[in-house]
């Protein structure tokens, strides 16, 4: 009598246990976030062309399949002629020269929480005095997971 308690209780234990759920855990995010710069108002694209002592609008497309985490921007100096471009078109470059004043900026601009798209439109303003020539305008992209996707490209500020 003692061994069926046994067996049944052991058994009743194996199908208590097999209804039990399991925790559901999501596939692990291995996808990059992308910055769609394919649309005819995207600025500033590569090669182009901004003016000291005006302001200009940078816009540009964000995605990502699970959620969006932050946005960096980076303008700094090309005039050593290093590179950083992610893009197969070459500008025209001015000639190598030393760097007096050159413009600098680096901004983080907010991504509301749970976006899978966004539309950034943001206002920069190039000072007047900052020395003229070729620059790098850096776009870094981070989703929530950690993985970045970089844009890099030339512009020239006169």
């Amino acid at each position: 009598m003692k061994r069926i308690s046994l067996v049944l209780g052991c058994l009743l234990l194996m199908v208590f246990m097999s209804n039990c759920s399991k925790e559901k855990t999501e596939p692990i995010d291995t996808i990059y976030p992308e910055i769609n710069m394919n649309f005819s108002d995207t600025f500033p694209k590569q090669c182009s062309v901004i003016k000291r002592g005006e302001k200009f609008l940078f816009k540009v497309a964000l995605s990502d399949n699970k959620e969006l985490g932050s946005l960096n921007l980076d303008i700094h100096h090309n005039f050593d002629h290093h590179t950083h471009s992610t893009e197969l078109e070459a500008c025209e470059m001015s000639p190598v020269k030393q760097a007096v004043k050159p413009f600098l900026l680096i901004k983080n601009i907010a991504i509301p929480a749970g976006m899978k798209t966004y539309e950034v439109s943001a206002e920069i303003e190039v000072p007047a005095d900052v020395d003229a020539g070729d620059y790098h305008f850096m776009i870094r992209l981070t989703d929530k997971e950690g993985w970045q996707t970089i844009k890099g490209l030339s512009i020239k500020i006169n």
